[in-house]
């Protein structure tokens, strides 16, 4: 197979770009800037680029409707109006742990919130995985990660990923698939003796988990069995997150970051920090909206 075209749809430059989402009613891709407290957005062909100034560290996002935004926050999860660009708290997120941020996340099948946390100085162990529902109770599901990532669900609705970065590590949880809670856990694949280091991912259609590997200057296609199906190199060291998008969604969107690279590292890669994207061969899984309830929804409603 050859090597898909890969290019470069917004020339950003954000310190530590992440939580990429194609929201497919307005067919537009979100991410952030973590570092530089941004939000930023443009259409699948990078045209319409904007951007918004956010007072807290954001990471991740998920979509309630055509107008409103999820957002996981250091501070806690926030409703975000992308009409007159407002916030409303909806739940706090780790309040005893100040310094603690959140990380990647995304909804699964049930229309919830899943987000990792970590500290901000990546100190062991001190991470953790929550999921947040229409009942707006934060929940935690697992403590003592360090990076959590690779947030990501399978179709059959029996199997999320989460990876933490710290342990270069993807695991599978095993899921009730009426419920969602978590079963069991095993390793799906690691990245050990090697410098890449897995970050977000995102599954396609066919149940293959794509995952974007930090210091590894590449995207990696796994299995459903862990195996390796196919590697895409791209022009900067360290991608961050990938997303599905396009009115087919069969465009792989890819955050970077350029944190941390020195000067010479920086004349190799320019770009480093862009937002990137090429075509894949087979389509991607609109993202599920997060289930709020009637009285979340409607004005006055927080």
């Amino acid at each position: 197979m050859s090597a898909p075209a890969v290019a470069l749809v917004s020339n950003v430059r954000n310190r530590m770009g992440e939580g990429a989402l194609w929201h497919p009613e307005r067919h537009v891709l979100f991410w952030f800037d973590i570092l530089g407290k941004e939000l930023h957005w443009c259409n699948a062909d990078g045209s319409g680029i904007g951007s918004h100034a956010l007072e807290m560290t954001a990471s991740a996002a998920v979509w309630i409707d055509s107008d409103t935004l999820l957002l996981a926050a250091d501070d806690g999860f926030h409703r975000y109006s992308i009409r007159d660009r407002s916030f409303s708290l909806l739940a706090p997120l780790e309040a005893d742990r100040p310094g603690n941020r959140s990380n990647d996340g995304r909804c699964d099948p049930w229309g919830r919130f899943w987000v990792g946390t970590m500290d901000r100085q990546a100190a062991p162990g001190r991470g953790a995985l929550h999921m947040l529902g229409a009942d707006l109770q934060p929940r935690c599901l697992k403590e003592s990660l360090t990076i959590p990532n690779s947030i990501a669900f399978a179709p059959d609705r029996r199997h999320a990923y989460l990876s933490d970065s710290a342990e270069q590590t993807i695991f599978t949880l095993e899921l009730d698939p009426e419920s969602g809670e978590i079963l069991d856990e095993h390793v799906f694949a690691t990245t050990k003796g090697e410098q890449a280091v897995p970050d977000g991912s995102v599954v396609d259609s066919e149940g293959y988990l794509w995952n974007a590997q930090w210091d590894g200057w590449r995207v990696v296609r796994y299995r459903p069995d862990g195996k390796i199906d196919r590697i895409v190199e791209l022009p900067v060291q360290r991608p961050t997150c990938p997303a599905f998008g396009g009115p087919d969604l069969r465009t792989l969107f890819v955050t970077s970051s350029r944190e941390g690279l020195t000067a010479s590292d920086l004349e190799k890669q320019p770009a480093a920090g862009g937002v990137f994207a090429f075509q894949a061969d087979i389509s991607g899984l609109p993202e599920t909206p997060f289930r709020l309830t009637i009285a979340h929804t409607l004005p006055g409603g927080d």
